[in-house]
């Protein structure tokens, strides 16, 4: 493996852009923990840019799309299990200055550092570039992802089939419940359980956040409640 001041070097290729100035750069990759110089204001203002950038993206790809759908489509994109993802491959691990508790306990590999860097990345992108250069530099991150939204179309994600059938048919809405928590922080595994009136037995699911558990465990809920049948499809990080 390079040395990390070779490897530092590689960081604004594999970003796609090259600052002009480069205290942008190191300001976005210094977490809250390294002191008061961190990241957290840049995180913000990325978070602005990207919801613009994926936004404008989306309308222009799903013109039949209503209000309520691109909404859904954009939270996909978001959150913090995609940004992590997608930080992992500009790896950006490595680079994040952290205090050394932080560093100690894991946290280049910390999901919510890993996306909040890459959105304090785009932040710094747009003071150095402009929306342009965002427009350029940072969407192609999110072209497979992007791609796969457009395969899959409009599908409904598994916990919003599970209500609207449940709903459909007057019963409760199902109630989701963490039974588990393991492995090490920046690897966690979490298992839920869904329960329904209408499944008899409460089912579950597994995932590297809350949020995904819940969604396999919706998927199970309605593979009981079609007899088999596929139905629903969990939204790719």
């Amino acid at each position: 493996m390079p040395p990390r001041s070779e490897r530092a070097h590689d960081l604004p290729a594999r970003l796609g852009h090259r600052f002009r100035d480069a205290a942008l750069l190191r300001a976005a990759l210094t977490h809250s923990s390294a002191g008061e110089a961190n990241n957290e204001r840049l995180e913000f203002l990325g978070d602005a840019v990207l919801a613009l950038l994926i936004g404008e993206s989306l309308y222009e790809r799903f013109p039949g799309a209503n209000e309520g759908q691109l909404s859904r489509l954009r939270a996909s994109l978001v959150k913090r299990e995609t940004l992590a993802r997608l930080a992992r491959g500009l790896v950006l691990g490595p680079h994040l200055v952290l205090g050394e508790g932080e560093k100690r306990s894991g946290g280049a590999e910390r999901d919510s550092n890993l996306a909040n860097a890459l959105e304090a990345v785009i932040g710094a992108i747009y003071l150095d570039g402009g929306i342009e250069a965002c427009r350029a530099e940072v969407l192609p991150w999110f072209a497979g992802t992007l791609a796969n939204l457009v395969r899959n179309g409009l599908r409904k994600d598994p916990k919003t089939e599970l209500q609207e059938r449940l709903q459909s048919r007057h019963l409760p809405i199902p109630i989701y419940d963490v039974t588990d928590i393991a492995g090490p922080p920046h690897r966690r595994v979490f298992t839920v359980s869904c329960a329904s009136a209408a499944l008899g037995v409460p089912v579950s699911g597994q995932g590297s956040s809350r949020r995904r558990a819940e969604q396999a465990a919706a998927q199970a809920a309605l593979v009981l409640l079609t007899g088999g049948a596929a139905a629903g499809k969990i939204p790719e990080d």
